[in-house]
């Protein structure tokens, strides 16, 4: 029996702060970045609320959310008692949101009322989703608490808020975006409802985010990239992921790398593996990169997954993304040494069953070595 669920009501476009304006008399914990209190970004979202509501900041939030930075929110969040819950910015702020209620509920044994995100880059889909990966610094692991109870109630997508994103914070979280939709697209629990929703997501990424990239105040680009990364988060909430994202978690955990970044080095790797292995993800692959119209509908399949790789490391290029291990900074002689740490790591990941095909070892450890150097 297969199972399809979007318990997130989604709000987008220029307006959809305003929703912010039915919250009276409520006592509000808002989770956000570090960097937001006191920008325009965050003074946007307070008017909505503030003078009808009892507000309260934490804004603590690290990239990689660790637990002690979880465990500091959750005492806010024991003194405070609130009834709502915000969390605002990227990926990491909303995870970071998604803890603190999870372990403050359960410390203080009820439930709020009510859970909004409202996110600040287009990437993590964590909007939509019933992930927070939280980070065990002391034994480099990353921990995901996956309870559909963490899933945000309401979803806003203002455009405007990812204008001022940095442009590798554009590129990194876009190229997330593309990596959730096309292990979604491949998964073991993929459906008709995830599928169109993963090609969909991948299709605008593909035509749109080096737009995104390059134009950033193009806001016709910035909300149909922002719409693509919560449709990619619904397709992955449902269908899962694939190794990617497994080798992908243990790059950031062990390296420190940018989660978008980790995911967008190990994609085309990964794509390949899984289309020389699996003919129907080879089919699937090469179906939704013919939707974008870059290749004709009649090409053989097999040549047009390696144009969706291409395609892939050239969008890199042209948004001056590491493609590598080294790159990036990592000594290829110590990234050679953690092998066996970060195969053991992809194996435990929670994402690493959903692949279509399970990869021996051998295959994880081959398909990292590819991306060192």
């Amino acid at each position: 029996m297969e199972e399809f669920k979007i318990p997130t009501k989604v709000y987008s476009g220029s307006d959809s702060l305003e929703w912010l304006q039915r919250l009276s008399g409520r006592n509000i914990l808002m989770v956000c970045d570090a960097f937001l209190p006191g920008t325009p970004t965050l003074d946007r979202i307070k008017k909505n609320i503030e003078g009808k509501n009892q507000v309260t900041i934490f804004s603590d939030v690290k990239p990689d959310p660790p637990l002690e930075n979880i465990m500091a929110g959750t005492e806010v969040f024991n003194s405070v008692k609130p009834d709502v819950v915000l969390g605002i910015g990227g990926g990491s702020a909303i995870d970071t949101a998604k803890a603190i209620r999870f372990f403050g509920e359960k410390l203080q044994k009820y439930e709020i009322d009510l859970f909004v995100a409202i996110p600040t880059t287009s990437g993590t889909g964590s909007e939509v989703t019933q992930h927070s990966v939280v980070t065990d610094t002391e034994h480099h692991k990353k921990a995901p608490i996956m309870e559909d109870h963490i899933i945000p109630d309401v979803a806003l997508l203002d455009p405007q808020l990812v204008m001022s994103a940095p442009k590798s914070v554009t590129c990194f979280s876009g190229l997330d975006v593309l990596t959730h939709s096309l292990e979604a697209l491949v998964s073991k629990d993929a459906n008709t409802i995830t599928d169109a929703l993963a090609e969909k997501a991948a299709c605008i990424i593909i035509k749109t985010l080096v737009t995104a990239y390059k134009n950033p105040t193009d806001e016709a680009a910035r909300k149909v990239v922002h719409e693509a990364s919560c449709a990619a988060g619904m397709a992955f909430a449902n269908a899962g992921l694939g190794f990617a994202h497994s080798i992908a978690h243990q790059l950031g955990a062990n390296y420190h790398m940018p989660h978008g970044l980790a995911c967008a080095i190990m994609l085309p790797h990964v794509i390949m593996y899984n289309a020389t292995h699996d003919e129907e993800a080879m089919h699937k692959y090469a179906n939704a990169f013919k939707k974008t119209g870059l290749v004709s509908f009649g090409m053989n399949d097999k040549i047009a997954v390696k144009r969706l790789v291409a395609e892939i490391h050239h969008m890199m290029i042209e948004m001056d993304c590491p493609q590598t291990l080294k790159a990036f900074g990592i000594d290829p002689k110590v990234a050679l040494e953690n092998t066996d740490l970060v195969v053991q790591g992809a194996k435990a990941d929670g994402t690493f069953p959903g692949n279509p095909v399970t990869p021996s070892d051998e295959d994880l450890a081959a398909v990292y070595h590819e991306v060192i150097k």
